[in-house]
């Protein structure tokens, strides 16, 4: 089931970042987001519109606007290849007809994802806090 985010959500989202966010960026130490649990607790997701995924009122997923970008998604590893990103990804897409991200360059898995659900690179850039290539792709306008 999706449904809007509610306040004690919190650690089951932040569970889900963590968990999928070592998973999918295996080239950036998992320091760094361990590093960054407090900022996503205090900072961005109170400063985005959150949707959650709920299955058996376990949330397994999550995403994130903050205003025209898709700042976050994310599916608990045990969950990814259900569909879930799929749904998570179209309920985004009725909130904003143009959206943009950031998706690291050696984040294959999550390009194609993207690339499938009509986003396309529009460009390259170094992400100043881990010193890897990221693109921002984007969809509609």
């Amino acid at each position: 089931m999706l449904r809007k985010y509610k306040e004690n959500d919190i650690e089951s989202v932040l569970e889900v970042w963590l968990n999928a966010s070592i998973k999918a960026h295996n080239f950036v130490a998992a320091e760094f987001w361990t590093s960054q649990v407090d900022n996503m607790r205090n900072i961005y997701i109170p400063a985005s519109k959150t949707y959650v995924y709920e299955i058996e009122f376990k949330v397994v997923g999550f995403y994130s606007l903050y205003e025209n970008s898709l700042a976050a998604i994310f599916v608990a590893p045990e969950y990814q290849g259900l569909g879930i990103g799929k749904k998570l990804i179209g309920h985004a897409k009725e909130q904003r007809a143009n959206m943009k991200l950031s998706v690291y360059k050696d984040n294959m898995a999550s390009q194609k994802f993207y690339l499938s659900q009509g986003f396309s690179i529009v460009s390259e850039q170094t992400d100043e806090n881990t010193g890897h290539q990221e693109y921002t792709m984007s969809i509609g306008k």
